[in-house]
């Protein structure tokens, strides 16, 4: 299927069929770089092919890694830190699981580099990473908003000074970043390098993918609970040979949605029961809402009700800090419950690829649906089948908003997917998979 630059898609009634699932980003990007900064050589399998994967691919070759492509999702990686290149301008678009994580291991290697990306990406808030590798001796300088991208990072003076402090408020990528550069300072480290967060730490299951593949790579952080993280001194990285990297459990979101309002089943390949990502208990979410979920180690299977002859999912009011992302699909399947919804704890949507909270808000109620926001919450309300409106969707060059309305389609008019090439960030393919599975 080509995608244009809009994509119509008319009303649909059935969902059923399989659907292999791509290689998670979260993992995808955590272990490139674990990769590069690990002696020895690693074989990557099941690699996302996907402009944010690309993005830290071309980075680190352009810091002097070994990268060879060794088939249609592997690479290999000759690893080693520092990385050869000790000067170089690298931008990153608008991948935060590339900027972020890269941003600390080049602060904490020496040289000179300077980090970009696009504009929204110079948007999204870098202060509170920055203040702590400042506190770790780094010489990081904006160039732009004092706060935010784009960042000249220089040789700094590297050691463990007491605890350090990052806020966890804002986004769980910062402590990730943290700790995936934290072995750069430690291998050679006499004293252990201490993480301590400050505040309430969101988005906890994507510090647990962190700390999972860290383990893989030979490095044991102790956690104290969510409020300390200790990285032990003389910590450094050793290639495990081989990584096989899991499908991704915010894309299956939108594929167990399809099965839970299109009838089903739906079998999603490639997560399953014994997925390391927190975005898998979106499957309690639908469950909940009255799908029927079977759950296999690799695998899971989704059927449900079909909206389309008028039958309902249950409403929910619930909290999502632990699952943003997948929650997005949640505030879609809203418009086919039987009663409001309401998300809370979605703070982390505004500083996303977009402000996903205004942004749903404005699309969702294009289709006709009454929405109610705030600072970190967001209530939809379901929509009759005579308050339906045919609708251009804005998708914000987020990938996510563009997937997620691909759900509206079993409403009963058509709606308007503009610029669906955003899909690529995670899933290129996103839109032909979804029409191989969906029927009038």
């Amino acid at each position: 299927m080509t995608v244009s630059s809009d994509l119509c898609l008319e009303p649909v009634s059935v969902a059923a069929g399989q659907v292999d699932l791509p290689g998670s980003k979260s993992i995808s990007n955590r272990v490139l770089l674990l990769a590069a900064l690990a002696t020895g050589t690693t074989q990557l399998d099941g690699l996302l092919d996907s402009d944010d994967t690309r993005v830290m691919l071309a980075a680190l070759r352009q810091l002097g890694v070994p990268v060879t492509d060794t088939g249609a999702t592997k690479v290999q990686v000759q690893g080693g830190s520092p990385f050869m290149v000790k000067q170089a301008d690298i931008f990153l678009g608008n991948a935060g699981t590339a900027f972020r994580p890269l941003t600390a291991a080049l602060a904490l290697m020496g040289g000179d580099y300077r980090l970009s990306g696009v504009a929204r990406m110079h948007e999204r808030p870098i202060g509170d990473l920055v203040d702590a590798l400042i506190a770790l001796g780094a010489d990081i300088q904006y160039q732009g908003s004092t706060g935010y991208p784009p960042l000249l990072i220089q040789p700094g003076v590297i050691g463990a000074r007491a605890p350090v402090k990052v806020k966890g408020s804002v986004s769980s990528q910062f402590l990730t970043a943290l700790l995936l550069a934290a072995p750069i300072q430690t291998a050679g480290a006499a004293e252990d390098l201490i993480i301590d967060v400050e505040g309430e730490l969101i988005s906890k299951p994507y510090i647990l993918i962190t700390l999972n593949l860290m383990a893989q790579f030979g490095v044991q952080v102790q956690r104290q609970d969510w409020h300390r993280f200790i990285v032990p001194a003389g910590s450094h990285y050793q290639s495990p040979g081989s990584i096989h990297i899991e499908g991704d459990a915010s894309t299956a979101s939108y594929f167990m949605a399809l099965g839970a309002i299109g009838g089903g089943p739906i079998h999603i390949h490639g997560a399953g029961s014994q997925s390391i990502q927190g975005d898998m208990a979106f499957a309690d979410v639908i469950e909940s809402m009255g799908a029927t979920v079977v759950r296999h180690p690799e695998s899971i299977e989704v059927g449900g009700v079909r909206v389309s002859q008028g039958q309902k999912l249950k409403s929910f009011d619930r909290d999502f800090n632990l699952i943003p992302d997948a929650a997005m699909t949640a505030a879609t399947l809203a418009l086919y419950a039987d009663g409001p919804c309401t998300l809370r704890n979605i703070g982390s949507w505004r500083v996303k690829e977009t402000d996903r909270i205004h942004a749903m808000h404005t699309e969702l109620s294009k289709l006709g649906a009454k929405v109610e926001s705030g600072p970190d919450w967001i209530r939809v309300y379901p929509v009759e089948p005579s308050q339906w409106r045919a609708a251009s969707i804005e998708t914000y060059d987020d990938h996510r908003m563009a997937m997620c309305f691909s759900l509206a389609a079993f409403g009963p008019v058509p709606i308007t997917i503009l610029d669906p090439d955003c899909v690529s960030k995670t899933f290129p393919d996103y839109f032909s998979v979804f029409q191989g599975l969906v029927h009038a």
